[in-house]
């Protein structure tokens, strides 16, 4: 998976953890990649567009992934604006990726097929409350379309994370890789 490199930036505090995922989904010939909160990837500077690294960049590397996998990227967020954007920075993968300008819960509810790598990261979390209440709520919601093979990542630990976790392992998913940032989950 040589395509992960160039998204191997110094700014990019989330690779690793993203790395570590696409290598795991890839071993369980993952196919189906749903994504709460899309990327808005790149910023516009003076009329200039430059990737947002700060952003984490996770639908550009999950609409490669599922190319190179010839998968499906759903995708969703409630803001047109991030969906368009986002649109315009992954256009060479345009026919392996789904688009959703909704509320996450919403989505999820009407998300009708099995989940392989379900990407929780709506709602910044610049409210801890508001945020990881809004995490969990998907969680509830999402576990009921993964499988025993499914892989959950979460971003923003700390912030969006604090009511999740605990479901999830309390729902027998186990930590199987953390950073300071993210943190993935399987049965």
């Amino acid at each position: 998976m040589k395509f992960l490199e160039k998204y191997n930036n110094s700014k990019n505090i989330r690779f690793k953890s993203f790395e570590e995922t696409l290598k795991i989904s890839f071993n369980r010939g993952f196919k189906s990649i749903v994504e709460t909160g899309t990327a808005r990837g790149k910023t516009k500077f003076f009329f200039i567009k430059r990737y947002n690294w700060k952003d984490g960049m996770s639908t550009p590397m999950f609409a490669e992934y599922a190319k190179f996998i010839m998968g499906k990227l759903h995708t969703c967020d409630i803001s047109s604006e991030n969906i368009e954007n986002a649109k315009k920075f992954t256009s060479d993968f345009s026919e392996y990726i789904e688009f959703y300008i909704k509320d996450s819960l919403v989505f999820l509810k009407e998300f009708e097929y099995p989940i392989d790598l379900l990407y929780l990261d709506s709602l910044d979390g610049h409210d801890p409350i508001a945020a990881s209440n809004h995490q969990l709520k998907e969680a509830q919601i999402a576990i009921k379309k993964l499988h025993d093979k499914s892989l959950i990542l979460l971003d923003d630990k700390g912030s969006k994370t604090n009511l999740s976790i605990d479901f999830l392992t309390k729902n027998n998913f186990k930590i199987i890789y953390e950073t300071n940032h993210q943190v993935l989950l399987s049965l």
